[in-house]
């Protein structure tokens, strides 16, 4: 299986219809977006052997909160596949509010906002 394939199964276990939603929103501008990103970003990083699914969320999720506010879309988009790779809330607000000490205080209270609207789609 290559990295493509590799990379779709595992996005449409953790983010169904991402790759169609990427096209239809951006295709006109970057033709094959979809693709690309689930090639590199589930295929070739999150697949990739050396970490395990659960860890690699946890970082991601670390570094998009300390990056700060204008992730809030793809932090969105990786704290609910890290709820799906069996992250609980707890180590989701522990990891977000972990990045206070890197991304200071507006970036964790942010994350954790997020985390929070997150948290509130999956009771519904």
């Amino acid at each position: 299986m290559n990295s493509t394939e590799k990379g779709r199964a595992l996005s449409e276990k953790l983010n169904p219809g991402m790759e169609k939603a990427l096209d239809d929103r951006y295709g006109h501008l970057v033709p094959d977006i979809g693709e690309a990103v689930v090639d590199f970003a589930y295929g070739r990083q999150y697949a990739r052997e050396g970490l395990d699914l659960r860890s690699r969320y946890i970082a991601t999720i670390a570094a998009l909160t300390a990056i700060g506010g204008h992730t809030k879309p793809q932090l969105k988009v990786n704290i609910a596949g890290g709820r799906k790779a069996g992250l609980s809330q707890k180590e989701i607000g522990q990891t977000i509010w972990q990045m206070s000490l890197y991304g200071g205080f507006p970036a964790a209270i942010n994350g954790l906002n997020t985390a929070l609207e997150v948290f509130a789609e999956e009771d519904k």
